[in-house]
């Protein structure tokens, strides 16, 4: 009886904490009530970020069809510890994308001679700091800025915001030998600071809103800021058909042959359509062995095509940015 008790315990204690931890990383629903916002109010709240004009240059570099950016955010641990989720299981997963994960990708890159963009929280750089390294050590790929420890922007305040990307900026930096000039916020996640605070750093780009497929001006407040929007889609990041989390209702449901045959007609159609194919992918979830050989397909079948630049997101947005004729943000 007394071990039933025990057990009974055990599995209330269990569940009582897998539904903390899911509360911890649900975003709350607003307390504002929606229906009783008036029109001038909806507007401001619409038009605090909204896309601009499209920047889709006439031409890629060398006559190419389309510009491909291949991504991957180096979340590792930092997904668990934003929401104070620290057993060793949960950061073993994190740990294996710096462990397994991106010495596969970092290895395929280089035998299909392609450039990506990887996006690290700094909290990840310095527990990983020989990934960095790795990265920047081949002279071709770029860092970008992609927050402290994944923390959510729109929970923040403005100065607690600025302090985290400065910091982030100057760790980077620090380990990757070069300042980042462009971002990806955690979780795409905005807050009403966070473009302004972008440009107030010198940032070029963002790669974290989805207003369209084509590349594009971000307009605040009504007003061009100057940086590009390189988007992104929630169809085109692996995280939501392989992520497999105990503790949360999240769990894969497509196998990596289903998920090829939607990211190739995404391209194909970017392809037609002479545009941007931009894909998001994290080393602790692509990296794994069937679905490597997934992405590998993949770029074999982009590269059977004539015309198709493999870019950094860097390099994307200042050809973008130049075809533009954009200058500094303003």
């Amino acid at each position: 009886m007394r071990r039933f008790a025990t057990f009974i315990l055990g599995v209330l204690a269990t569940v009582t904490l897998s539904a903390r931890f899911q509360q911890q990383s649900t975003p709350q629903p607003p307390t504002l009530v929606p229906w009783k916002l008036t029109e001038s109010e909806i507007r401001e709240m619409v038009g605090r970020v909204r896309a601009g004009r499209d920047l889709t240059p006439r031409t890629w570099p060398a006559g190419a069809r389309v510009a491909v950016g291949l991504s991957f955010d180096v979340d590792n641990e930092t997904g668990s510890l934003r929401d104070g989720r620290d057993t060793p299981s949960l950061l073993s997963q994190g740990e294996y994308g710096s462990r397994a994960g991106l010495p596969r990708i970092l290895a395929l890159l280089e035998r299909k001679k392609i450039a990506a963009s990887f996006f690290v929280p700094a909290v990840s750089a310095l527990l990983h700091e020989a990934s960095v390294k790795a990265i920047a050590k081949s002279g071709v790929h770029e860092v970008g800025l992609h927050g402290w420890i994944h923390e959510r922007n729109s929970q923040l305040d403005e100065a607690t915001e600025r302090d985290l990307m400065t910091r982030s900026l100057a760790t980077l930096e620090r380990i990757a030998g070069r300042r980042p000039v462009g971002m990806r916020t955690p979780s795409w996640d905005y807050s009403p600071y966070t473009i302004s605070l972008a440009r107030e750093l010198g940032l070029i780009y963002d790669s974290s809103l989805m207003a369209d497929d084509r590349p594009y001006e971000v307009v605040a407040a009504g007003r061009p800021t100057g940086v590009v929007e390189l988007p992104v889609e929630w169809i085109l990041d692996d995280f939501p058909y392989f992520w497999m989390d105990r503790a949360s209702t999240v769990r894969p449901t497509m196998t990596p042959d289903e998920v090829l045959s939607i990211w190739k007609a995404e391209f194909d159609v970017a392809y037609d359509e002479r545009s941007i194919f931009i894909l998001t992918m994290h080393p602790h979830v692509i990296g794994h062995r069937a679905r490597m050989a997934m992405l590998e397909r993949l770029i074999e079948h982009m590269q059977s095509k004539p015309g198709v630049w493999f870019a950094t997101h860097e390099q994307i947005a200042r050809y973008v940015k130049d075809q533009a004729g954009l200058g500094a943000a303003r």
